[in-house]
């Protein structure tokens, strides 16, 4: 959605097949990093300054669309909420902060809806909150399936018999109407709720990239999209950091077996990933994955020599601090585990600090900080003689500072330096992932 261009581009790969009933999207470009900082600012010519951009985009997309069925009356209508809301509100809670956010994609719908209803006939613009029914943990809302799949049978299912619905990803609401977010990445999650609500045969998922690749093309240039993989595959890439998808997507897909398919918006020509329950015969390294600003809190206790339910105190402790641990390796004294605090996950300092100072109750605690969790993907890695040894030859000179492998056939992870990060996923690609160069025919 990031101008009209992309908006007309969507639309057409939308109309060119009827069996395409019901499209979710995300907020414009830059518009939910905006809003966030809109609720983060605390200078009123900072607020201004953010609101003033927010509306210059969306009434310019807004006049875009064109005078037939124009948007912008309602387009100007919620700007005007929006500016009214972020006035009327001091210290941003987590309920006001979603229903802010939610306005990106409020916006981007509409206008999505106008662009679309110039190329097929019965376009229905709704409100996802009337459909995604969620748990009142706001930031990181939980949906409810069971409640979706009924609404979307009495309320959504009628919509398709005669037209095509425009709907926005991202945003959730509680029983009682209040408005919800399912954390950043969240509009291919909301797609693929919706696909499993209706028990759809295929979920497209379309964005600026063709298909999901082999590592990030910025780190190493000659990664190249991956025609297949399975759910498994594709779950723990997402899980370990590629951008492409958001990690709940593919879970939501397996429980219904609905095939995935991942291309590039402005050119639909150029393929994709094709993502379904198959799964390759031979051991395979598929892809590469990093998550950078990760952190290593190593637990250490005298108290857990010989003693049956350490473990389960120190995770009951995080648990009820809603601190969600990835990584986790335990010795007779200690036990080490890893979380992301990235930018892009839903990290809170406050509750890992409170975490912490309880755990410190009963524990030396000890964190480090600056680390990346690298994540090698594939499929029956734990049933391949060698491939550790291969893969931790090639980073010889890279000081390895925590291994998890054998937990899951699909993946080997490991934690770097953050400096090393990149260099670490090079190596390991340019071993197992670089393709032979095609020899030129005179």
């Amino acid at each position: 959605m990031r101008d009209l261009q992309a908006m007309q581009s969507c639309a057409g790969i939308v109309a060119d097949d009827p069996a395409r009933k019901v499209v979710i999207v995300s907020a414009t470009a830059g518009t939910t990093d905006q809003l966030t900082e809109l609720c983060e600012a605390h200078s009123l010519d900072r607020k201004e300054e953010l609101l003033k951009q927010i509306e210059i985009r969306h009434l310019e997309l807004a006049v875009q669309t064109g005078p037939e069925n124009n948007a912008y009356p309602g387009i100007k209508e919620m700007l005007i909420e929006l500016r009214s809301y972020v006035h009327g509100v001091n210290e941003v809670t987590a309920a006001e902060r979603d229903y802010i956010l939610s306005f990106g994609e409020r916006l981007s719908s509409s206008l999505f809806a106008n662009v679309l209803s110039k190329m097929v006939d019965g376009v229905v613009w709704l409100d996802v909150k009337d459909i995604l029914l969620t748990d009142d943990f706001h930031g990181k809302a939980e949906p409810q399936l069971e409640e979706i799949a009924n609404r979307a049978l009495k309320k959504l299912k009628p919509l398709l018999e005669n037209g095509l619905v425009v709907s926005q990803g991202f945003i959730g609401s509680t029983l009682d109407g209040k408005t919800t977010t399912l954390g950043r990445g969240g509009s291919d999650y909301s797609a693929a709720l919706f696909a499993e609500a209706l028990s759809a045969d295929i979920l497209e998922i379309w964005t600026d990239v063709a298909g999901i690749f082999s590592t990030d093309p910025g780190i190493v240039p000659d990664a190249h999209p991956i025609e297949e993989l399975n759910f498994n595959e594709a779950a723990e890439l997402a899980i370990y950091g590629a951008k492409v998808l958001h990690p709940a997507t593919l879970k939501t897909a397996i429980r219904k077996n609905t095939r995935v398919f991942v291309g590039k918006s402005m050119d639909p020509q150029a393929g994709g990933t094709w993502i379904s329950q198959k799964t390759g015969s031979a051991p395979n390294i598929r892809g590469i994955s990093i998550r950078r600003n990760q952190k290593l809190i190593t637990i250490h206790s005298l108290d857990m020599v010989h003693q049956f339910g350490f473990l389960a105190r120190i995770f009951e402790v995080l648990a009820r601090h809603k601190t969600s641990v990835d990584l986790v390796s335990t010795s007779e004294v200690n036990v080490s585990l890893t979380l992301d605090t990235g930018i892009q996950s839903n990290y809170s300092n406050r509750m890992l600090d409170n975490a912490i100072e309880e755990l410190r109750t009963f524990s030396t605690v000890h964190i480090e900080s600056d680390l990346s969790l690298v994540a090698v993907i594939g499929n029956k890695l734990n049933q391949t003689p060698g491939i550790s040894g291969k893969i931790f030859n090639s980073l010889r000179d890279i000081n390895i500072r925590m291994v998890c492998h054998g937990a899951s056939p699909h993946n080997l992870c490991f934690l770097v330096n953050d400096r090393d990060g990149d260099r670490s996923i090079r190596l390991i690609h340019k071993q197992f992932l670089t393709q032979p160069k095609k020899e030129e025919v005179l």
